[in-house]
């Protein structure tokens, strides 16, 4: 069988297969331009299965461009909140506004246009054009560089340019005339189901009498991919303040800059562990010289804390860092007392990391379109332990946020410069967490640090 034969085999095949095995997936009910873009941009780095219950609370909260360009940012995040690639969600927003102000708050058709909405790459603008509007434009992420690497035995790293180009072109000439909608979605769906990354199902594929992958016996080999550089260790410390007197009830969270990593999101305050902790393996840190730099940092934003102990240890995995968070239960003091713990040590200390600051700061960004994140939590015999869900994170946008109508008013740190607030349970569903956080401060509000060591 020649290739054109083998092209054809592949399309017929396929899209047979795609008739009778899709998915009833809440966003191929309507034939909504909308919602193939919002369930699109979910869908980056994200599993079905997670993105549904996201996807069905968006669409119910912000059913139209109109409403979601309209809606406050806060509520937005919120509603991405634990999704993670939080830059997708203010990128969302932005586009729509663009959609509204360029196009009438209806969807472009134009390849163009749609590519220059902000968040949108040529994979969503061919899976927009393609599914919402059954356009002949290829939709090639990683799931079909997969099926294709294999199908067609294709030796050539999908991490290159050059072969992502070359992928657009061979899944253009696949597309059946009239049939985009069904195709594009088709072999998504093959990747995600049978084509899988370690274990494929070749004995269910509806291609695999034609598959050259499969017959040269490099199914588990392809596609080639060039191993992405290990993320760098980071530990931090980070605590959980527990207000006293007008505070009582409350914990001190504060909130990050306009712009990087996980940008204006709310979050505990912690530090970077002096440098002469940090190692390839972020061994942790002794809870003696812990607690010290840790109160030392709390006292150089204006804020007096006692640490108690050990609350819990995390793991939270970006693709160029790794947290590992060792959280300490502390206490608010009185200003005016002098505390134990911020005295010379704790002073040396903080001005030892603060003087890492500046070296540091530069090479803990993360890039807006390679963040991928994860989390975990190392086993430990005196402490508890979380666990947060994945693609929790990334390097942000400015915005325009204006301040949440909480029961308690900001308070500026004196040495970085942010917003810090004293909040309550209640005041938890009006702000946007990095879930590591929002487990963290659920846990504490839970009792689960009622006791610490």
């Amino acid at each position: 069988m020649g290739l054109q034969e083998q092209k054809q085999h592949f399309s017929v095949n396929l899209l047979d297969w795609y008739m009778v095995n899709r998915r009833d997936l809440p966003w191929r009910r309507h034939n909504n331009p909308y919602f193939t873009w919002v369930s699109e941009i979910m869908l980056q780095q994200t599993r079905v299965d997670t993105v549904i219950p996201y996807f069905n609370r968006f669409i119910g909260n912000f059913p139209t461009v109109q409403a979601l360009a309209e809606a406050p940012e806060e509520d937005v995040l919120k509603n991405w909140e634990g999704l993670g690639y939080y830059s997708r969600a203010r990128n969302l927003q932005a586009a729509a506004r663009q959609v509204m102000e360029l196009h009438g708050g209806e969807m472009p058709q134009d390849k163009q246009a749609v590519f220059a909405l902000k968040g949108v790459g040529p994979y969503t603008a061919g899976a927009i054009l393609s599914i919402a509007f059954n356009q002949p434009q290829p939709a090639v992420d990683g799931n079909v560089m997969r099926v294709l690497s294999r199908y067609f035995l294709i030796d050539e790293d999908i991490m290159k340019g050059s072969t992502r180009v070359l992928m657009e072109e061979l899944a253009g000439e696949l597309i059946p005339e009239g049939r985009a909608r069904d195709f594009n979605q088709a072999l998504m769906e093959l990747g995600a189901l049978v084509c899988t990354p370690k274990a494929p199902h070749c004995l269910t594929c509806p291609v695999m009498e034609q598959c050259s992958g499969r017959i040269a016996g490099r199914e588990l080999t392809l596609p080639v991919k060039t191993k992405a550089k290990p993320p760098r260790p980071e530990q931090r410390l980070v605590a959980i303040v527990e207000g006293r007197g007008a505070h009582r009830g409350q914990v001190l969270v504060r909130q990050r800059p306009d712009t990087g990593l996980l940008a204006r999101m709310w979050e505990l305050p912690h530090v970077l562990a002096a440098p002469a902790a940090a190692s390839k393996k972020a061994a942790p840190l002794a809870d003696e010289p812990a607690m010290a730099l840790l109160a030392g940092s709390l006292w150089a934003e204006g804020f007096a804390a006692r640490p108690e102990g050990l609350a819990t240890h995390a793991e939270h995995v970006f693709s160029h860092i790794v947290w590992s968070l060792q959280v300490y239960k502390c206490t608010e003091q009185d200003q005016s007392s002098e505390l134990p713990l911020i005295a010379a040590e704790a002073r040396a200390a903080y001005d030892a990391q603060a003087a890492t600051r500046e070296g540091t700061a530069s090479s803990s960004a993360v890039s807006p379109e390679s963040d991928t994140m994860h989390s975990s939590e190392p086993g430990t015999p005196d402490a508890q332990n979380i666990s947060t869900s994945p693609n929790d994170g990334e390097r942000l946008a400015p915005s325009d946020v204006s301040d949440l109508a909480l029961s308690t008013p900001t308070l500026t740190g004196k040495g970085d410069g942010l917003t810090y607030r004293w909040i309550g349970p209640e005041d938890m569903d009006k702000m946007a967490f990095p879930n590591i956080f929002l487990k963290l401060i659920s846990s504490y509000f839970a009792g689960a640090y009622d006791q610490v060591k």
